[in-house]
């Protein structure tokens, strides 16, 4: 996962409350973040980045914040974070399609298993579909680089907003890429390994199976299916919250 530079003291005492409460519960997240790619962390990590989101925009959304912000409209570190948030939406509406394409393809896996289907032809090609556009996503994302403009000084405040925005991005995009690690091969760990590698074993075992096997590979793949479940709804939760922000952000600015 990547590292993050949030300050370690608090803000000044001046400061708005809200911003020291979503500091904390930045600080909070970054502290507990588990940078395992099994099913249980990557949900924790969605779950938790929805919440921080639904803080943000509560900030955002404060009259004396969205005053300070719309004065630095144009300013580069704001357009930044504008063309961030919008690279973050398009990779969360990503990894809600490779999330829904590997369910189908659990689901066509399934539906061959129970109907004693030689013929997976279907199920392949549709796994390896999604490996070549998630491996040319995590090949793209290696060129993205964190937002480096100067947060303004004048106003301690609007620093430690543009400070939790730039943070917050960061772990938006350190969680969404291993979401996509987690559903591909590229995580070549002898440890863990990717979906797509646990439902090569059973294509292989569904062709030579008996039935009791094949009921045991059923409730392996069901079991499976639900994990997809969990990943995608919390990628539905995280979404609306990015774009949420977003909004929030682009109100802000107009005002």
């Amino acid at each position: 996962m990547a590292s993050f530079h949030l300050r370690s003291n608090s803000f000044p005492s001046q400061s708005h409350p809200v911003i020291n409460d979503v500091e904390d519960q930045l600080c909070r997240l970054k502290a507990s973040q588990e940078a395992s790619t099994s099913t249980t962390s990557v949900c924790a990590n969605l779950a938790s980045l929805s919440e921080l989101h639904d803080g943000i925009n509560n900030l955002i959304q404060k009259f004396s914040v969205q005053q300070a912000l719309s004065h630095e409209q144009g300013q580069n570190w704001i357009n930044e974070l504008l063309e961030g948030s919008l690279r973050l939406v398009d990779l969360c509406g990503f990894s809600r399609e490779v999330v829904c394409f590997t369910k189908e393809s659990i689901q066509e896996l399934e539906s061959s298993i129970r109907r004693k289907a030689d013929d997976i032809n279907a199920y392949v090609a549709s796994t390896k579909k999604i490996n070549q556009m998630v491996n040319k996503c995590l090949k793209n994302l290696k060129s993205f680089n964190q937002n480096c403009a100067a947060l303004p000084e004048k106003d301690s405040d609007l620093k430690a907003i543009g400070s939790i925005l730039k943070e917050t991005e960061a772990l938006d995009f350190s969680v969404l890429k291993s979401v996509l690690i987690a559903l591909s091969e590229a995580n070549g760990s002898s440890k863990q390994r990717s979906w797509s590698s646990l439902f090569s074993k059973f294509v292989q075992t569904s062709r030579v199976s008996k039935k009791g096997t094949d009921n045991i590979d059923l409730k392996q793949l069901k079991a499976s299916e639900m994990n997809i479940q969990e990943i995608e709804e919390g990628l539905e939760a995280l979404f609306r919250s990015l774009v949420k922000t977003r909004v929030s952000l682009l109100n802000a600015l107009s005002h």
